[in-house]
């Protein structure tokens, strides 16, 4: 076993050069709360200012938010680039007007034919084609009529993605088909101007719901309506201002639409936290006699030191996502992280003036006795009860581990039935156009009519004399394809250099079988076709480009792991100095994001509970939820690491006792943490009720991710863990020591 230390070593030569931190950085964050208590009125007004400049700057120059999956490089964005080159009316992104009569679309030529003619003038369409054939001609089979002539669709393809558009553009797609609105016809849009015509998420039943039960349980646990108030005020302001950020940097690069939405969540929820953590200090030492600008002082200087390292925890965590190469990630991380400096600065500065201005008037309304973090000296058995319960761990702390592996295990079962894809249309609500068009496609058509697939042949490098053999050669293996309900003739474009065509699967694009019908297209079936021509063969379209993003996304999922988890070690073994401490809070928190995975698939891909939370039946897990939960989540868990553990490193310091270390600081951070944690819960929760169903999924995920966290994790294993690995938790190789950076995540110097 790793050598401890003796309990007959003294305090001072225990702490080492890690225990205190650097004088200077204590001493700055002290100074920094004194003077923003001090100053509370300017630090308020300055707050204040700056929500307001960020929020007229946003309203003036602010960008938009759209969903752009494109991946340069890959297979679905090279056929788009071949097709553009040589048949520009084929290429770009397709998207449907769906069209339905009870009685018959024939009836409505002229309409149709004004309506796709509008429609081929506006901005950015490179073109438009009815549905109904020539006069007198039939309707050919597998076309845009159904066969029973109520349902057709008016191709539409634009130069550019319609979700990167400006809502404004329906303005003209809806003048475009006000005649055949105006004779009866029902018109809804398909793909991705369906998706422009959604309404933008609106958070504030979410945001008022997660503020509710805030409220009640910070009057429960602090009993002061006053303390209650001030961490909702400051993650407010803060998550206000960190949007408003957000909305600027969103006018020099496009975000997703899901960007401000994952952004709130993660702000209020750490906001609340961050604030909470402060706030506890300060009222213990008010109560302790304190006077106040002091204790906002000390409150910074040693609570907001572990506020200060969790945040930057968070955001490295977020910031791992940018190793996936993928831009939409790495933006959806740089959005969450805006809102958690936001967050961290806020409880820095304008809790701190909050505090200084009401003074010794914190509990001035109170709801039964005040109470702050409670808790005796360190091997105190009279204390309270989480120190009974502490003791009781420590003297099974065997049972206590296998229960609670056992129960992250029993959650974590269904992860090894995953299946990663896209969320179609068929999940939304019919209250979208969305919807309607694609149910109405999918009776019409057949499910896989809403995701067509592209196919291209560059035959560029190809002798002419050998193009008609290549031609052939492609037809014969698209003959019979299984898995397509059709497979239209291969067409030649105007210069002879690239053959394309259309298959539609016989699945929904969301389904596993059309993925696998993409993979078995691109790897084998159309290369194996031109084998030793010099042809090169594509699969594009929007399902398609949606099977390269996931395929990415999954090859880099482990890359992502790695990456994060290795980060987030190094800074626990940084900051506590405990090699064993470090492993320890990483191999949980594996577990515990292992059960909030299992608990997604359990929901929404096998479909337990699923209809409850407003989802059309199974679903798959959205390729990239996996990946952001796990940066988010490993960040989260950490703070909750942190503040535990520094309560447990800084009683051990004190004495030298692991077990009255863990006894002490579970009785202390206990309450408060499953203050934390139940907030923080109900504000991801809260987000279930959004019309989004992957922030459903995110809220669901990180709902119980940070429950599993506080529970399972904090109260059984933590203190299982720690008393199994007494003084040895804290050994650190000499080499290691040596080498690390010395960071104090709550130190004691900052008492009065």
């Amino acid at each position: 076993m790793p050598p401890s230390v003796p309990p007959s070593t003294p305090p001072s030569d225990r702490r080492g050069p890690s225990a205190a931190g650097p004088p200077a950085k204590r001493a700055a964050l002290r100074r920094l709360g004194e003077w923003c208590a001090r100053h509370s009125v300017l630090v308020i007004v300055l707050w204040i200012v700056a929500l307001a400049a960020v929020q007229a700057s946003n309203k003036t120059v602010g960008g938009e938010y759209s969903d752009d999956f494109s991946l340069p490089g890959s297979q679905a964005q090279q056929g788009q680039t071949v097709l553009q080159a040589h048949v520009p009316a084929a290429a770009g992104t397709s998207s449907q007007v769906v069209l339905h009569d009870p009685q018959s679309l024939t009836g409505f030529a002229p309409q149709i034919s004004q309506a796709v003619t509008s429609l081929t003038q506006l901005p950015h369409v490179l073109g438009a084609q009815g549905p109904l054939p020539p006069a007198g001609q039939p309707a050919p089979p597998g076309g845009p009529l159904s066969a029973d002539g109520l349902t057709g669709y008016i191709t539409v393809r634009f130069d550019t993605n319609p979700t990167l558009l400006d809502e404004d553009y329906l303005d003209g797609v809806d003048a475009a088909v006000a005649p055949l609105r105006d004779a009866g016809v029902q018109v809804e849009y398909g793909g991705p101007l369906g998706e422009l015509a959604q309404p933008e998420p609106d958070d504030r039943t979410s945001e008022a719901i997660g503020f509710a039960v805030a409220i009640v349980v910070l009057l429960i646990g602090f009993r002061s309506a006053v303390a209650a108030g001030l961490p909702l005020v400051t993650a407010l302001f803060a998550a206000v201002v960190g949007l408003g950020v957000l909305g600027l940097i969103a006018a020099l690069s496009t975000f997703a639409t899901v960007a401000p939405t994952l952004a709130t969540m993660i702000g209020i929820g750490v906001g609340i936290d961050y604030a909470l953590f402060l706030l506890t200090r300060h009222r213990q030492n008010l109560m302790d006699g304190v006077d106040p600008v002091a204790s906002a002082g000390q409150a910074v200087a040693t609570s907001g030191r572990a506020v200060l390292v969790s945040g930057c925890t968070v955001i490295i965590a977020l910031s791992g996502l940018s190793v996936s190469g993928i831009s939409f990630m790495a933006k959806l991380g740089i959005a969450a992280a805006v809102t958690v400096v936001s967050a961290v600065l806020g409880a820095l500065t304008l809790l701190p003036a909050l505090m200084g201005l009401i003074g010794r008037r914190m509990d001035r309304i109170t709801v039964g006795r005040p109470i702050a973090e409670a808790g005796g000296a360190p091997g105190d058995e009279a204390a309270g009860v989480w120190h009974r319960y502490a003791r009781q761990v420590e003297g099974r702390p065997w049972w206590y581990l296998v229960a609670g592996v056992v129960a992250l295990g029993i959650l974590a079962i269904p992860l090894f039935s995953i299946q990663l894809g896209h969320i179609g249309d068929g999940a939304d609500s019919t209250d979208f156009t969305d919807r309607r068009a694609y149910d109405l496609m999918s009776e019409a058509f057949g499910p896989g009519s809403n995701g067509p697939l592209t196919l291209v042949v560059d035959q560029s490098a190809v002798p002419a004399e050998n193009r008609p053999t290549v031609q052939a050669s492609v037809q014969q293996a698209l003959t019979g394809l299984p898995g397509a309900a059709s497979v239209s003739p291969l067409q030649l474009s105007p210069d002879g250099l690239v053959l394309f065509n259309t298959v539609v699967p016989t699945t929904s694009p969301q389904e596993q079988a059309t993925t696998d019908l993409v993979d078995r297209l691109s790897d084998t079936v159309l290369p194996d076709s031109v084998t030793g021509t010099g042809a090169k063969t594509y699969v594009t379209g929007n399902t398609a480009a949606q099977v390269d993003f996931l395929d990415i996304v999954s090859s880099r999922l482990v890359l992502i792991i790695a990456v994060v988890v290795g980060l987030a070690f190094l800074i626990i073994l940084a900051v506590f100095r405990g090699l064993l401490v470090a492993v320890k809070a990483a191999v949980l928190n594996l577990l515990s994001i292992a059960a909030s995975y299992g608990v997604l698939v359990a929901v929404f891909q096998w479909g337990w509970g699923g209809p409850a939370l407003g989802v059309n039946g199974t679903v798959p897990i959205e390729s990239y939820v996996p990946m952001m939960m796990f940066a988010i989540v490993f960040g989260l868990s950490m703070d909750y690491e942190i503040f535990l553990l520094s309560r447990v490193h800084e009683a051990w310091l004190r004495t030298g006792r692991s077990q009255d270390a863990v006894a002490h600081a579970l009785e202390i951070t206990a309450r408060v943490i499953s203050c934390a944690a139940l907030i923080m819960v109900s504000v991801f929760a809260a987000f279930i009720v959004s019309d989004n169903i992957v922030i459903k999924m995110m809220g669901l995920g990180l709902a119980v991710s940070v429950l599993v966290d506080a529970t399972i994790v904090r109260l059984l294993l933590v203190p299982a863990v720690m008393t199994l690995l007494g003084a040895s938790a804290w050994w650190t190789p000499r080499f290691l020591d040596r080498i690390l950076p010395h960071i104090d995540a709550e130190g004691e110097g900052e008492k009065a």
